[in-house]
Order: structure tokens, then sequence, then C-alpha cells
């Protein structure tokens, strides 16, 4: 018996935990090292750094926590999934780097305004940051080509975290390497240079997961290309209404479809499901569709949304027609409400015609009956 075949949600799990356990090694290594050694050579920089190394493996921990509650399908209490794992660890990890940000340049400030505070840092440290750089810039490539092929905005914060790591140690080398020529405060300064990087990256990853959380629309060149392929779907006339949102690397749409007013229900529902599974084939992060299917564009006005419904609207025929010779022969009837009007379609039995001109006096009749119910529009009348 052969297993069963790996679904995209098992294999974007599998990948994801895989890049975040490798990453966590490399993370606890580094920042072992850098605070070790950092607090051996007397950098205050290189102390940084292995601070935020921690933060990136406080990090990992996290986007593996997202991605096992991501990864659930949908159930009773979350109806569309769980994808708001993956963007609320998102935002965790942009308000963790701004964290961490506001904390190194606060040390790093306090100790230039107390000179007899600044570290004097040795060679060691730029060793040390040299291979923090080569390592994270390694790390970062190796996480966001996962994340580009797995679709994932946590995966590509996480890279980000790590390619901060890679610049900071750059800074940190200019630093030390400055200090050390005889320029005390360089190791403190470009402490703080660190601080203000991670901090631009925490705002970078937090803003569009705050977007995300607030339900924003997917961006113009995407939503171009649903129109596109809803378009493309035969018996499609126009579309309007088109939202969208995103959670967690997915996107769902809900779109009002503008077809045929005359179609069966069931026609119009074969066009929906044609929209649907168009969109989740071509477009590969939406994953659900709601198509309303619309006789008439109801985006700016509904004029057919106070016309009765069908059980007070046969009443009102019933009445109406009552004393027309032959009409108690009707099968079933067909309403179309477009326009603010009802028209009628009047179907009855092939046995019941008696040619084309009494034909014609019955729907006549019919719709001159309905002259004082400004409801109805037209009357017409098939025998079969």
């Amino acid at each position: 018996m052969t297993a069963a075949p790996e679904t995209r949600a098992e294999k974007r799990l599998r990948e994801t935990k895989r890049v975040t356990i490798v990453g966590a090694v490399v993370n606890l290594l580094l920042s072992v090292f850098k605070l070790i050694f950092g607090w051996i050579a007397q950098s205050q920089a290189l102390l940084a750094d292995g601070i935020h190394s921690l933060s990136d493996l406080l990090s990992d921990a996290l986007v593996w926590f997202a991605a096992a509650h991501s990864a659930q399908g949908p159930d009773s209490d979350h109806p569309y999934g769980h994808g708001r794992f993956e963007t609320l660890a998102t935002l965790g990890l942009g308000l963790l780097l701004a964290l961490v940000a506001v904390g190194i340049i606060w040390d790093a400030s306090s100790r230039l305004f107390s000179p007899e505070r600044l570290l004097i840092p040795g060679s060691l440290a730029l060793v040390i940051a040299l291979v923090s750089v080569l390592a994270k810039e390694w790390l970062y490539h190796y996480t966001v080509r996962v994340a580009r092929r797995v679709k994932s905005d946590m995966l590509r914060a996480n890279a980000w975290h790590h390619r901060t790591d890679a610049f900071s140690s750059v800074v940190v080398i200019f630093g030390v390497a400055g200090t050390m020529a005889g320029l005390p405060y360089l190791d403190a300064i470009a402490t703080i240079g660190v601080g203000l990087m991670i901090a631009h990256v925490g705002w970078e990853l937090s803003w569009p997961a705050i977007q995300e959380l607030a339900d924003a629309g997917l961006e113009e060149e995407r939503l171009e290309q649903i129109r596109s392929t809803i378009l493309s779907v035969n018996g499609v006339r126009a579309i309007h209404m088109l939202r969208t949102r995103s959670s967690g690397g997915q996107a769902s749409a809900d779109v009002h479809v503008l077809v045929d007013p005359k179609l069966s229900v069931s026609e119009g529902h074969m066009i929906s499901q044609m929209v649907m599974d168009n969109l989740t084939d071509d477009i590969e992060e939406i994953s659900d569709v709601t198509v309303h299917i619309d006789p008439e564009d109801d985006e700016i006005a509904a004029p057919s949304k106070d016309l009765p419904m069908r059980d007070a609207a046969e009443a009102m025929l019933s009445e109406c027609w009552q004393g027309i010779p032959g009409v108690a022969q009707r099968e079933r009837m067909l309403l179309h409400y477009l326009d603010g009007k009802i028209d009628i379609e009047v179907y009855f039995p092939l046995s019941a015609y008696s040619g084309r001109q009494k034909a014609a006096s019955l729907g006549a009749d019919l719709q001159q009956s309905l002259a004082e119910r400004s409801c109805f529009r037209r009357v017409r009348v098939y025998f079969g």
C-alpha cells in the first residue's frame, strides 16, 4: 500500500521546520561565541551583536510554534484556517527586533556620555564578527530561498532577521577596527548603528503584518491578475465588488460576477465553480474563493431588493389572473428580478396549445391583467 502523496500544506510545514532547525543551531552557536568572546575581547558592539543573535534564536522558536499551528486546517473555532498564527508570529518578530534595538541603543548612548564606561576591544572581536557575517549571510540566502518556495512571509521575516545580524556584524567590524586604531567612541557608535538597523528592519516586518491583521487587500498587480483570470471564464460578462485579504501566506477572495440574467441556476453555479477553480489553479496563494452570481450590476444600487418574493408574487398573480380562461392549466412559472421589475415566464403543457392566435391572446390577457401592478413588467407564454 503506497503512502498518500504529501499535500502542499504538509510540504510547507516540513520545509519550514527544517530551515528553522538549521537557523536555530547556527544562532545558538553564534550567540554563545559572540557573548563569550565579546566579553573576553571587551567589545560592546560584539556583545550587542550577541544579544541580537539571541533574539534570532527566540525568533526561531516563535517560527517553529507558529508554523506548527498555522499548518492546521479549518475547524469549528477557526473556519478560515489558522494562517493568522503566522501573521502574528511575523508581527512578534518585528516587535522583538524593535525592543532589542531600543535596549542596544539605550546602553550604547549611555556609554557615550560616560567615557569611563567605554570598552576597548581586542582583535579577537574582529575574527568573531567576520565569522558571523559569513554564517548569517549564508543563513539569510538559505532561509529566503525556502520562504519564496513555500510563499511564507513569516520565513521571509526570519530571513531578514538573519541578514540584520550579518549587517550588524559588518558594523561591528568597522567599530572594533576604529577603536583599535585609537578612536574609542567608534565601538559605541557602531553599536548605535546596529540598533538603528535592527529597528528599521523591525518596522519593515511589523507594518505588513499589521496591514494583514487589518485585512488589507492584495496589491494592485495581483488584483489585475485575478480580474483577468475571472473574465477569461466563458459566461462571465463583468465583475465588481472584488475583495481580497491575506492570512499567513495564503489569500482569499470574494467577487460578484455578472452573467446572462436568463441563465439557469445550475449554469450560473457552473460558472461560479469554474471561476473558483481557475483562481485557485492559476494564482498560487489564492486558497479560498467566494463567488456571488449577479444577473445585474448591484454595486451602486439594488433596484430589485424591494420587489415581492415568489410567494407574495404568486398570490398577486393568481388574484390578477383569476377568471382568465386556460390560466389554471399552467404548470410552472419563472420569475426574473431585473431592473426593479419582475418578468414572468409562464409554462403550459403542449396539450393546452390551440393555435398561435389563441396563444397570443392568452399572453395578451395575462399581460393586460397586470396593468395596475407596477412591480410586474412583461409576461411570456410557452407551451411544451
